[in-house]
């Protein structure tokens, strides 16, 4: 293992809702941590940050700076300070697979795991932080299984992924898992936290397979990958190892909750990496729902493995061949013919580890449109274009492996196309917090096949773009020549025609004049590759300049919508914008949250709490009302809890005015409840 990918840790947090009946975790007791864990106001500061422990003994000496030492033993529901704030809370979507968008991707063989540091392990904030410079991942569509990788022998071992995560990859049907490292002892491990983790009790139970099982539960994400690399054990401690995984899985199951292994540990309890499965590991792959396998994987262990993982009666797509990805990203070698052969079937799946690169690698003056375009080269390929493949491409890049997936499967449906981050936040299309910011919680569910356009002329360039939007902080801008109409694949969806169904757009041209079609297939392609059989129904454009909003009714038609996009005709260069596309029968709004009150004060800023609005609500946005009457946004979010960091008076503000609303499907708000804070 190479320093780098031993030494980098990350932290985590995740839902909060009802105790696990039956699990450790449920009853009251103080938790063995430091002041600042059991009562965040002892250390003076109230932003709430991601949930990392050691599985029982604590390091010797004193955690180091922003650093709290935390026994997950001795974790109860009920006492964690923070769990209102990390706790996600939008849930698994379920997904399905549209006719492929080139021919080359395949549906039912390799899938895609991912294993990402978002953040170092300590100091992660719950609920984002004021900066665009965040791995907002987009390409959910691509992806079936999210690590949120990390931890270390000087912080912590156990990793809850923390809430915006989890609401994003729910929102695209991705599910996520928490980690359990524990490291080499080259990199600090101590065997005592292997023996920890797979202590029985009196009873011959695993306490803490069912603490892994209650945190998941009540943070909200979807188990474990659980990656033993400490060496000095024996055949005993394997023994216990794959008692703890045969319960951690066995009591995940019944919650939905899944395990992956990573391949270390072997059967005598030493430390061997084997890249391959076989007889030293066969045992944990199967009291595990799949297994990472290392880095060492050869052509001939990898069909070896396949084989070998169908003899045990298990698919061999449930094995994640590693790709380090860290240091080289997009020029990474990697013998894809021995995955992902493009001229037979899959041998197994692909395990990314740290795709993070494709922002890490830019320059620390980087912006967030560099960091797309760095992303769709490692997720699309040089081509940009899905249903154009660069197979010549030394880089063969996951659009080319595997079908994309999506979530649009019911009415009402929108998207602003905001990324999860953003220079500014916009409403409605007017700046209303200048600030940066990042929350991936707030990402909406976005196009999958970036970009797509059916053209015989130019192909215009298509981007998500952060120097204005409509909503949130991007939107979706066309820049070219368009000597020929260009069509935009948007979203491939399952949407039923309901009784008066209308499309809205809101868009702007901003260079060039430009004719707008509605786009809308109500049948799949005839074949992998092909463009959806559309119709084209007009878009109405007044004239002048500005964002407008144009309703398109698809009375017309019957039957259910399986593709939706945009046709634009023009002449010369156009720049054009899309801001929100929204999929409706009638409008809804939503009911206003209740009890919305100040929970906490520190130095630099406020804890709010309330009570959810009933109905659906997509997520909830916080405003400061300034003297003047100006409504700054101080941030949103997806649970009944947020922190608003920064605060201060406004010259001669002796109390200040908050309002808070929630936004809907369709992002209408609610009407404001406000609450006061005396300076």
């Amino acid at each position: 293992m190479n320093l780098s990918r031993r030494t980098v840790l990350i932290a985590a947090a995740s839902t909060a809702a009802g105790l696990v009946p039956g699990l450790p975790g449920t009853a009251s007791a103080a938790p063995r941590a430091s002041a600042a864990a059991a009562d965040p106001a002892a250390a003076g500061d109230l932003q709430p940050y991601a949930s990392y422990w050691y599985p029982d003994s604590l390091p010797s000496g004193s955690p180091g700076t922003g650093i709290t030492w935390r026994s997950l033993k001795e974790w109860r529901a009920d006492s964690d300070a923070d769990l209102a704030f990390n706790a996600a809370s939008v849930p698994l979507a379920a997904r399905f697979t549209p006719t492929p968008a080139n021919s080359t991707a395949r549906s039912g063989q390799a899938r895609i795991q991912s294993l990402v540091s978002f953040a170092p392990t300590a100091g992660n904030p719950s609920q984002g932080a004021a900066t665009a410079d965040y791995y907002a991942l987009t390409h959910w569509a691509y992806i079936d299984e999210l690590v949120f990788w990390g931890g270390s022998s000087g912080e912590g071992l156990i990793l809850a992924p923390n809430a915006p995560v989890v609401d994003a990859a729910h929102r695209h049907g991705v599910p996520v898992l928490g980690n359990v490292f524990l490291p080499p002892t080259l990199y600090g491990g101590q065997l005592q936290w292997t023996l920890d983790l797979v202590q029985k009790d009196s009873g011959g139970r695993y306490p803490l397979a069912a603490q892994l099982v209650a945190v998941a539960e009540a943070y909200g994400f979807d188990g474990w990958f659980v990656n033993a690399e400490t060496g000095g054990g024996n055949t005993a401690l394997a023994a216990d190892m794959l008692g703890f995984l045969h319960e951690l899985k066995d009591l995940g199951a019944a919650r939905g909750q899944r395990v992956t292994w990573y391949d270390a540990m072997t059967a005598n309890g030493s430390v061997s990496w084997q890249g391959a499965l076989n007889d030293q590991n066969e045992g944990f792959f199967q009291e595990a729902d799949s297994m990472f396998v290392d880095f060492r994987w050869s052509s001939g262990t990898l069909a070896a493995s396949g084989t070998k993982a169908e003899e045990l009666g298990r698919s061999r797509y449930e094995l994640w061949a590693g790709i380090d990805v860290e240091a080289h990203g997009t020029g990474t070698f990697v013998n894809w013919d021995a995955i992902v052969p493009t001229k037979a079937a899959h041998t197994v799946s692909v395990g990314f580890y740290r795709p993070e690169w494709t922002r890490n690698h830019l320059p620390a003056s980087r912006t967030p449109g560099d960091f797309h375009a760095a992303d769709d080269l490692f997720w699309t390929g040089p081509s940009l274009d899905p249903s154009q493949p660069d197979t010549s491409a030394s880089w063969r890049a996951p659009a080319l492996i595997v079908a994309d997936r999506s979530t649009v499967a019911s009415v009402p449906f929108a998207s602003s196309f905001n990324t999860g981050h953003g220079l500014k936040w916009y409403e409605n299309g007017e700046v209303t917090s200048e600030a940066g910011w990042n929350h991936l919680g707030l990402q909406d569910r976005l196009p999958s096949r970036r970009w797509v356009v059916h053209t015989t002329g130019q192909r215009p360039h298509v981007t998500f773009d952060f120097a204005d939007a409509w909503r949130g902080g991007s939107s979706v801008l066309v820049d070219g020549a368009l000597d020929a109409p260009a069509t935009l694949d948007l979203y491939a969806t399952r949407l039923p025609l309901c009784t008066d169904p209308v499309v809205e757009l809101t868009h702007r041209a901003d260079a060039g004049s430009v004719t707008v079609e509605l786009a809308v297939a109500t049948a799949e392609p005839d074949s992998a590759g092909g463009a959806p059989p559309y119709v084209y129904l007009p878009v109405q454009v007044r004239p002048g300049d500005g964002w407008q909003t144009s309703t398109v009714s698809l009375s017309a038609l019957s039957g259910t919508v399986h593709a939706l996009g945009v046709r634009l005709t023009g002449t010369g260069t156009v720049r054009w914008r899309l801001g929100e596309l929204a999929v409706r029968d009638k409008a809804v709004t939503p009911s206003e949250p209740t009890d919305l009150r100040v929970t906490g004060v520190d130095e630099g800023g406020l804890r709010f709490a309330w009570q959810a609005a009933p109905g659906p609500v997509r997520h909830y946005e916080l405003h400061r009302v300034l003297p003047d009457g100006t409504r700054r946004f101080l941030g949103g979010t997806c649970q009944c809890a947020f922190y608003a960091a920064g605060l201060a008076p406004a010259p001669g503000e002796q109390v200040a005015r908050f309002e808070l609303r929630a936004v809907g499907e369709l992002f209408t708000v609610s009407t404001a409840l406000t609450t006061t804070h005396t300076w």
